[in-house]
């Protein structure tokens, strides 16, 4: 059993109401994830990685790529590196609004660097803000294995609105 399906096997999963989401500044609501205060969101049971760090500007996800994100060919799926990418650097976003804003991703862009296979191990996606504003965040991510290799990078733009 892997460190991460270790930590999502006592988790509760769920969606908070958006009341909770209004009422928390991004970093607040982020660290209650953590926390426990609020339920583990559904896809990190789905997919496997989990948010286990945040601070203003930076959000760290951990995973660890398994046999059940394998694409036909073999390897693991670069959607799986898409969302976890997609999710660390939009967390980033998240974690620099004020109460009362919510985000989308409006794009993101990845190269994939290495691929991944079960025996790849756990890995670290890190995202952290280039430019937050009034309307529009970005951010870059970059996931990385035990040893530090690059394995995948992105950047991301995101529209920033009120809740």
């Amino acid at each position: 059993m892997s460190i991460v399906s270790e930590a999502l096997r006592d988790r509760e999963f769920g969606v908070a109401p958006l009341e909770t989401l209004k009422s928390m500044s991004g970093l607040e609501f982020l660290q209650a994830l953590i926390d426990r205060r609020l339920p583990a969101p559904p896809i990190t049971r789905t997919l496997g990685f989990l948010l286990t760090e945040v601070a203003e500007g930076r959000a760290l996800f951990r995973g660890q790529p398994t046999f059940e994100h394998y694409n036909p060919i073999g390897s693991v799926h670069g959607g799986w590196a898409a969302t976890l990418l997609d999710s660390c650097m939009g967390c980033a976003v998240q974690s620099t609004l004020p109460q009362g804003s919510g985000y989308t991703t409006l794009e993101f862009k990845i190269n994939l660097v290495r691929g991944m296979t079960d025996k790849t191990g756990p890995v670290e996606a890190e995202g952290t803000i280039v430019q937050s504003g009034r309307r529009v965040g970005v951010a870059e991510g970059r996931i990385t294995d035990g040893e530090g290799r690059l394995l995948a990078f992105g950047t991301t733009t995101c529209l920033i609105f009120p809740l």
